[in-house]
């Protein structure tokens, strides 16, 4: 547990379009270490954001890294626009229907232009749909909402799918990251922490009216901490009956 802390990805789903300026300000000075950059078409999930002209005017206006989070039908299509953005990681959705060969091209063709290159699987796939690409993965994001709208709460059985995540990228020799999206804040932190979430993506609880996002952010770091530290006693944290299956937790 020496030193490791857990990374803050601030989720802009629900920021004020209008001021994207002040926006980035703000979370830089909350102490943020990413932004994530949800992008939807309306087909995938039924909403619509923004296109890679978007990611490209945050990579002008901060030196964060961006992680963009496509959420969209045929992201073999457009991945090279997106690229050409200079985002740090591009992950799309293990349940596109697109061949498995083409998923595997478009991850390749992603870590070819030093991008680091992800899967997401949503609250109602197993998560195992994501290991034959384990080889080919920097990032496997576990969705604990339904992807397409913010605001929405904390599926907790979801969550524990970060467990095999963790193991199958620490087997594979690779590296990368665990990221938990949806529902994330300072209640919930904690569970995703013992779960094994090093990067947890932080949306609308930093833009309630009256929130100190630099609190918020804090507090998010601090459970998501305690929760490793339980993982790493296994000490599972209260969630039903005799709580969660122990936790192997992962070498600093």
């Amino acid at each position: 547990m020496s030193g490791w802390r857990p990374l803050i990805a601030a989720s802009i789903l629900t920021a004020d379009f209008g001021h994207l300026d002040r926006v980035v300000r703000k979370l830089e000075r909350a102490g943020v270490d990413r932004l994530h950059l949800d992008v939807m078409d309306g087909h995938f999930v039924p909403n619509l954001t923004f296109g890679p002209d978007i990611v490209a005017a945050f990579r002008r206006l901060t030196a964060l890294p961006l992680d963009v989070h496509l959420m969209i039908d045929r992201p073999a299509l457009y991945t090279p626009r997106f690229l050409a953005a200079s985002p740090d990681s591009i992950t799309f959705h293990v349940e596109v229907d697109e061949p498995d060969e083409t998923k595997a091209e478009t991850l390749a063709a992603i870590r070819a232009s030093r991008c680091a290159a992800g899967l997401a699987v949503s609250p109602g796939t197993a998560v195992e749909a994501v290991r034959p690409f384990i080889g080919a993965l920097d990032v496997i994001m576990v969705m604990t909402v339904e992807p397409g709208f913010g605001g929405q709460h904390f599926i907790s059985p979801a969550a524990a799918k970060m467990r095999s995540a963790g193991e199958w990228l620490e087997g594979s020799g690779m590296g990368g990251l665990v990221h938990v999206d949806g529902g994330v804040n300072r209640d919930t932190a904690k569970e995703a922490g013992y779960w094994g979430a090093e990067v947890c993506v932080v949306g609308s609880a930093l833009f309630q009216r009256g929130q100190d996002a630099a609190d918020e952010v804090l507090r998010v770091r601090e459970q998501a901490t305690a929760g490793r530290r339980q993982a790493a006693t296994d000490d599972a944290p209260t969630a039903g009956p005799g709580g969660p299956p122990r936790l192997r937790p992962r070498p600093e």
